[in-house]
């Protein structure tokens, strides 16, 4: 067999790295979970009518397809795609239970998606991603468009990395104030806005007038908007300093209003109104968010979402929500490549049983057994080698305590290898300090 490569946008972490990633898994649902979440996952595939249909590209979709597959038989499979994000998903999913649902319905999902993108520094065709929404019938109160911000900024909060800022913009006052100013094509604009980062304010301008039919003084007005930016409601007299009016525009103002004051009572310093913020899909309805990495920000938005209307529906009834979601591949990813994450050991064992001779391997098992009863990650040696070859064993891999059977009468000690520190114990009695038990992130 050839030496195999790896697959560019297929991440394989190390299992040290895997350590760090269940750790900070644990950390968000536990945080998901003290907010009223529950867990849900859903199938991989989708149909591909359902993946295309909201702003996608199909470049991006991976295809379904037996390998022994008719070509010219049924479509079949070849209907199906890998699902891109985790939103359209979560909305089949709604539509096909909502008789067995309690709404407000509040869910998250921590699943694997993939998208047929090109592989960069944080991002991957094969990604994982956490996910919180919440969806009510036919109405949902706007308070759960402030909510979102607290439930991510604890969770990431609980981490050991660098601070995040969440930026929220409110869809309403886009098109409200393009609206307002004379705009026909809301959506074209919004586009064009959402675009301000990659190309620039210049380019951006021409953007309005090609597809939005903007004049010079409109697109002048809609980068003016984009400009505003706040850590607190201030954002709000600098919009109505540009003299502009609508109904929509106002009701945009109120709501993101609500979710700066709201996150800055929880968590000053969290959110940051920033007008520039569009989110291109087109499902979006209310408030947007998008989450930078402080040091990270040149990469992106490491988490987003935003509020939804029309995503959920059929025939008379209408299921709008709200959600954000992690980018925990992309997270880790750029945190791993700046090696901003360890783990304190590669492996979770806290003990190692050495072996005094293999005709008494037993007796080390029953050390291991009691050791892994009381909740001691314990593992045994895996020869009966000399005792200075079975420590290094253990120091290799980065475990704190090695445990000795005593022999003819003695009874067991318990050593700590970094220390040197040896003790008499018992395997029913002896615990490590706390901080021993597993592996620490930092």
């Amino acid at each position: 067999m050839s030496k195999p490569t790896p697959i560019s946008g297929f991440p394989e972490w190390t299992p040290a790295q895997r350590m760090i990633e269940q750790f900070v898994l644990d950390r968000i649902r536990a945080t998901f979970e003290l907010y009223g979440f529950a867990p849900l996952e859903t199938r991989s595939v989708e149909p591909l009518d359902q993946l295309l249909r909201k702003g996608e590209t199909s470049k991006e979709v991976y295809v379904l397809r037996r390998l022994q597959a008719d070509a010219d038989g049924p479509a079949g499979d070849d209907s199906l795609g890998l699902h891109f994000d985790l939103t359209v998903p979560f909305a089949r999913y709604v539509l096909e239970n909502a008789g067995r649902l309690q709404f407000p319905f509040r869910r998250y999902q921590i699943q694997k998606v993939w998208r047929g993108e090109r592989p960069q520094e944080g991002r991957y065709r094969e990604f994982l991603q956490a996910d919180i929404d919440i969806v009510d019938r036919d109405t949902l109160p706007a308070h759960y468009e402030a909510e979102m911000p607290l439930v991510i900024g604890d969770a990431l909060r609980s981490l050991p990395i660098p601070p995040v800022t969440i930026q929220v913009n409110n869809r309403k006052i886009c098109e409200g104030f393009y609206r307002g100013i004379g705009l026909t094509d809301p959506e074209a604009a919004l586009r064009a806005v959402d675009k301000l980062d990659k190309i620039g304010p210049a380019k951006v301008a021409e953007l309005l007038a090609e597809t939005a039919g903007a004049s010079e003084a409109q697109a002048k007005a809609c980068l003016a908007l984009a400009e505003i930016s706040a850590p607190d409601a201030s954002f709000a007299d600098a919009v109505r300093g540009l003299g502009v009016t609508h109904p929509l525009l106002d009701e945009g103002v109120a709501e993101l209003v609500a979710v700066v004051e709201t996150a800055a009572a929880h968590s000053p310093g969290l959110c940051v109104a920033d007008l520039r913020i569009a989110r291109g899909l087109d499902y979006y309805t209310g408030t947007v968010y998008e989450t930078s990495l402080a040091g990270y920000e040149r990469f992106g938005s490491i988490c987003s979402g935003g509020r939804y209307d029309n995503l959920v529906s059929a025939g008379g009834a209408s299921f709008p929500g709200v959600g954000i979601s992690i980018g925990v591949s992309r997270l880790l990813g750029l945190l791993f490549g700046a090696g901003a994450l360890t783990v304190s050991r590669s492996v979770p064992t806290c003990v190692l049983v050495a072996v005094t001779s293999e005709e008494r391997r037993a007796a080390s098992n029953a050390v291991a057994d009691a050791l892994r009863r009381r909740g001691v990650p314990t593992e045994v040696a895996p020869s009966a080698a000399k005792f200075g070859k079975q420590i290094r064993h253990a120091e290799r891999r980065g475990i704190p305590y090695v445990w000795f059977p005593g022999v003819d009468g003695a009874p067991d000690e318990v050593k700590d290898i970094r220390s040197g520190e040896q003790v008499v114990a018992a395997a029913g009695e002896w615990t490590p300090p706390r901080a021993d038990l597993s592996p620490l992130v930092s």
